[in-house]
């Protein structure tokens, strides 16, 4: 297995800073303000949403055990599970979802996502920030070459005179082992623009806010080819980026901790200022008080909050999938979710805040076991699985797309993590014009897919 990082343009684990690189390459100030501003130009779509809560199962869910059930195909297909009906006439849901069953009317489950990527890593990329990962291999870990997340994207893009990030990732950070997930970080834009992220489980007793750490950057691992850099850049010109790349770490972690300690972001993550009936609604446990504190940063003015249910992988059900699933996973999903989408909408927020629950892809049609294995599982399946959409316009009540007979590819119009980013961008006023400015002072566009119009016009595809 290889786990070297073959960054394209030879840059070694003090990379670029971003401004300092576009000057060096001839990109002045005006370069970089002209190319932020078609990312809200006159003309692009009106903000929708107030923020975008991003439910994230980490390891690819199963779409049959989920929200495309297949009661019809033989046993080896259907698996275990029955099925019930939804509060929506001819919607039929997995039986372990009974709360999300009941508000399927608040709900749109795209059956069709798809893409080609059945590695993890590559996969979480290109739904975090809806880019194929830069020169994608198997388990291509993250670098300062991929793409930026979606909040690192706002913050980019919307610079915020309060100081506060794009976003919140919770709460737990994805890494195992020598592999640490892409598209959790601002990627060439730089450390500047990282969404905080937040490492501690909020349902245990001694979580605080001071539990908030900023990442001291990304391991970009060391490479062998130094001559290109060599020839760019003398070695004192490296050491001074470092020396200001560590400068802008520590003023941001002060700028961070300074709006913790006061004001409204700061109380965001006090959960013992919830009353206990509702604490106990989101279930106490890591998925459902998560959840609360999504819904808390949201309120605290946070546009985009990813929500990890679960560590890395905790969804890739290759053995035991019917018992996991049953116990340990869709209960507490269930759950949380389905509070959310209460707590929002009594709240009146759900109307201006995006909710999008999916994982990086979804799990072969035929059960099967792997050698040394006992119990039957479902691997990896990126040709086709589900997502579930509400709030902010999302017409409730529908399923979009309909896959095969066994659930193994789309037997109506698919839609890519592209799509999917387009469809969170503009939800918050980013036009699918806005582009960014990679390492090289070059302008790339932000958005390449186009967002899943059946969401808001309710039009079967």
């Amino acid at each position: 297995m290889k786990f070297g990082h073959q960054h394209p343009y030879g840059v070694v684990r003090r990379e670029f800073l971003q401004v300092g690189f576009s000057g060096f390459v001839g990109l002045g100030l005006s370069g970089l303000l002209a190319a932020r501003a078609r990312g809200n130009e006159e003309g692009s779509p009106s903000r929708k949403a107030r923020g975008v809560i991003l439910i994230f199962q980490t390891g690819g869910p199963s779409h049959h055990e989920t929200f495309d059930p297949k009661p019809e195909a033989p046993a080896e297909i259907r698996g275990e599970y029955g099925t019930i009906p939804t509060s929506v006439p001819g919607i039929h849901f997995a039986e372990h979802m009974p709360r999300l069953a009941e508000r399927a009317d608040r709900l749109a489950v795209v059956r069709t996502m798809s893409h080609k990527h059945n590695n993890h890593l590559n996969a979480t990329h290109w739904v975090m920030t809806g880019q194929e990962q830069p020169g994608a291999f198997f388990d291509k870990v993250a670098s300062r070459g991929d793409y930026p997340c979606y909040a690192s994207a706002m913050s980019y893009l919307r610079p915020r005179a309060d100081g506060l990030p794009g976003g919140v990732m919770l709460p737990t950070y994805l890494m195992e082992g020598p592999l640490t997930w892409p598209g959790q970080h601002a990627g060439f834009l730089g450390p500047k623009y990282d969404p905080w992220q937040l490492t501690q489980d909020p349902n245990r007793d001694d979580f605080k806010v001071e539990n908030l750490a900023l990442p001291e950057g990304f391991s970009v691992e060391r490479l062998g080819g130094r001559r290109a850099l060599a020839e760019v850049l003398a070695r004192e010109t490296e050491i001074w980026q470092a020396k200001a790349e560590a400068e802008s770490f520590s003023k941001q972690r002060e700028q961070a901790y300074t709006m913790l300690q006061r004001g409204q972001v700061g109380r965001a993550f006090d959960l013992t200022e919830e009353p206990d009936h509702l604490r106990d609604r989101y279930g106490r446990h890591m998925f459902g008080q998560s959840l609360l504190l999504a819904r808390r940063l949201i309120e605290a003015e946070i546009p985009i909050v990813q929500v990890n249910l679960g560590r890395v992988q905790t969804w890739d059900s290759h053995a035991d999938i019917f018992r996991r699933l049953r116990e340990d996973l869709l209960p507490p999903t269930d759950q949380g979710v389905s509070a959310l989408l209460d707590d929002l909408q009594s709240r009146g927020l759900l109307d201006e805040t995006l909710v999008v629950l999916a994982g990086e892809f979804g799990r072969t049609p035929k059960l099967s076991m792997l050698p040394g294995q006992t119990m039957v599982g479902r691997d990896h399946w990126p040709q086709v699985f589900s997502a579930a959409f509400a709030g902010a316009g999302v017409t409730g009540g529908q399923v979009i797309g309909r896959s095969d007979k066994s659930g193994a590819y789309p037997a109506t119009m698919a839609f890519t993590p592209a799509d999917l980013a387009a469809t969170i961008y503009r939800a918050l006023g980013i036009s699918g014009e806005a582009e960014v400015v990679d390492m090289l002072g070059r302008p790339i566009r932000l958005v390449t897919g186009s967002p899943i119009e059946p969401l808001y016009t309710g039009a079967a595809v």
